[in-house]
Formats: C-alpha cells, structure tokens, sequence
C-alpha cells in the first residue's frame, strides 16, 4: 500500500542542503543523505511527490553497494536510523529506509558516465558527427543500438538548475588529473560490465549509467551518493528491446511523457501530476528494484 510521499524533512534544529530530490545534512565528518519522494523532470520539481520513491531508490543503491562489496570502496556508514546521531536517530517515521549516513568525502567534479548503447544525448551527438563525447564510432548506428564496446564518457557537474555537459577524457584530465582521470574509466567500465551482465540475467538491459566519486580523509577515491538507480541509470526491459526506437525505461518517462502532452513549458513551478501518472511511474519505480534485487518491495 502506498504511503503519504515525504516531499520535506522536519527534525526540528537542523537544516539540510536541498538538491532536485535530495537533502543532505552535515553533521562534520559525516553526511547523512535523505531522498524524499518529490520528482523533477526537465530540471523542475513537480508539485507532488511519487510515494516511497525515495524509499525504493535507497533500498536499490544499497543492493548495488552490497552487491559490489569489498571490491570497490563506498562511502556507506549505515541505513539504520538506530546508528544516526542524535536528533535524527528519533525520527525513524520520516528517515526510515530512505537515508544513509556517510562518509563525508571531497567530491570529484566530473560526472563518470558509462554507455554500452546509442540513447540520449549521445544520439544527438552520434548524429552531428558519429562521435561520443570524443569516442569515433561506427557509421551506421540506429537509435538504441548497442555499442562495440562500453565507452566512458565524463560530463562536467553543473550546480542546480545547470545542465552538465559532456567532455572528452581529456577534457576531463584537465580538471582532476590524467591519474585519477585514468582510475575513474577503468573503475566506471568495471562497475557498469559487471552490473549489466547481471541486470540481463534479470532481464533489463543497463544502456547506461552515472556514476560519482569522492576523495576519503585518507586519501582514497571512494563511490558515493547514489548507484545504479533509475535516476542515474536507463534500464530497459529486454523483452522489449528493438532498435532504431526510443525505448521503454524503469524511470520517471510517464512523467516526461505526460508534460510532454500538456506541452509543459519546462519552466519552474512544475505541476500537480495525475494520479495515473504517479501510480504508474511507482510502479515501475518498484518493479525495478523488486527484478534487480529479488525481493518484494514492502511499502
């Protein structure tokens, strides 16, 4: 059963940093990350949340986080609002299942994209010239076709209500350094082979992926924020699959799809969505998490 959606916190005495969907506290050396319920689309936040949209999309990054393990270092504390300090540890009503205490790490300013297929604004750009983001490609690729081979393909990250925008590997060495540049593509091809090799047995194809990375107090480049969610990812079903069309996403496309039909202006305030868009775009919010992870979603 659907819940009332959390489109704010309110623990009395604390102010958190709010992102699109996001909020985050800053309690010195850690964080503690909350995803409300509230979805944006075209950069704009819409008048009501999605219910427990924030809980599934916690509830995945933490499958994906324990499914990489040991082999790639997070930034995670703790899901349990039992470890939040104080006040937060009171008030499991608003914080359960939807926030992650971290460690606070120096983000690195470059967005690390993987693509394995042609979407998005990869297709536009494969269009002007067959080029990704600096990678040559084939001639002859259709709209949602799959690539030779994943590419990486950075993006800078832009402050809120900026776009970011895609660069060359090189490009990106310019702003952190060619060694970290060089760990970020292996690492981020790594992280999204291995993840779509196991999200095809489930039957969703990973088209591809953002990840972000952050530097620990000791030095190390850690993953952070979220992983592998519908927010960050284009998972399509893959009985579905066809090229040469757009296709079918585990994502917020109902949402898209129906500002798109009331000729939405993409200008802030967002509107008050229909019902049938918020149940059918938690739905497949849902089914997402339930095929990944294999577990019932108890909302």
């Amino acid at each position: 059963m659907a819940t009332t959606p959390l489109l704010q916190t309110n623990i009395p005495g604390q102010q958190s940093k709010q992102g699109k969907v996001r909020e985050i506290f800053d309690l010195g050396d850690q964080l503690l990350l909350v995803a409300s319920d509230r979805i944006s689309a075209f950069d704009v936040i819409m008048a009501n949340g999605v219910s427990d949209k924030g809980a599934v999309l916690t509830e995945i990054s933490k499958f994906w986080f324990e499914w990489l393990g040991d082999s790639i270092k997070n930034h995670v504390i703790s899901y349990d609002v039992k470890d939040f300090p104080a006040p937060f540890c009171d008030f499991p009503d608003q914080l359960a299942r939807r926030s992650m205490l971290v460690k606070k790490a120096k983000v690195l300013p470059v967005e690390c994209i993987v693509r394995g297929y042609v979407a998005g604004s990869g297709w536009k750009s494969y269009q002007k010239d067959q080029t990704i983001c600096g990678h040559k490609l084939p001639e002859g690729l259709k709209l949602s076709d799959k690539l030779p081979e994943p590419i990486f393909t950075p993006s800078t990250k832009a402050e809120m209500g900026e776009h970011d925008e895609n660069i060359t590997i090189k490009e990106a060495a310019n702003i952190i350094g060619e060694e970290a540049t060089q760990y970020l593509e292996k690492m981020s091809l790594d992280i999204y082979t291995r993840a779509a090799e196991y999200a095809a047995t489930r039957g969703i194809i990973l088209a591809d992926t953002k990840f972000e990375w952050g530097v620990d107090s000791d030095g190390d480049i850690i993953l952070i924020d979220e992983v592998l969610t519908p927010d960050s990812s284009r998972f399509w079903p893959m009985d579905d699959y066809a090229p040469g069309r757009e296709q079918d996403s585990f994502d917020k496309q109902y949402v898209r799809n129906y500002l798109e039909e009331i000729a939405f202006n993409k200008q802030p305030p967002g509107p008050t969505l229909p019902d049938a868009v918020v149940d059918n775009t938690r739905s497949i919010y849902i089914d997402a998490y339930e095929r990944l992870s294999k577990r019932t979603f108890n909302g």
